[in-house]
């Protein structure tokens, strides 16, 4: 998997840099959801800055990610969505469930430091 996983100050950060295949999408979120059971963060925050698109599976996987990640005491925020990747969410009735979203880094971590 290609996608880094940082720590910093007990927060989980995650920088998608590339579109993710299914199968990575997968083993994504399946070392994500291993990582908040194991180190037990104060949050985790997904940055998509650098996506052109999120599709239906793509929004899907990280809501259960926030789902998933909220159960276990770590509240998950999606950082840099791209206006016209939410007017496609949007005109395809894609929504994240169970995850808040912001508009970068700064203020991601503060949504977190708000939801702890």
């Amino acid at each position: 998997m290609g996608v880094p996983l940082i720590e910093h100050d007990r927060y989980l950060l995650v920088p998608i840099q590339s579109r993710l295949t299914d199968t990575e999408l997968s083993e994504l979120r399946a070392a994500l959801l291993r990582w908040v059971q194991e180190q037990h963060p104060r949050g985790v925050m997904i940055d998509v800055t650098l996506l052109d698109v999120l599709d239906a599976y793509a929004v899907r996987t990280l809501s259960d990610v926030g789902h998933w990640a909220r159960l276990g005491g770590a509240p998950t925020v999606v950082v840099g969505i791209r206006s016209e990747v939410a007017q496609a969410m949007d005109r395809f009735g894609l929504a994240f469930e169970e995850v808040a979203t912001a508009p970068n880094w700064a203020e991601g971590l503060r949504v977190l430091a708000e939801s702890a």
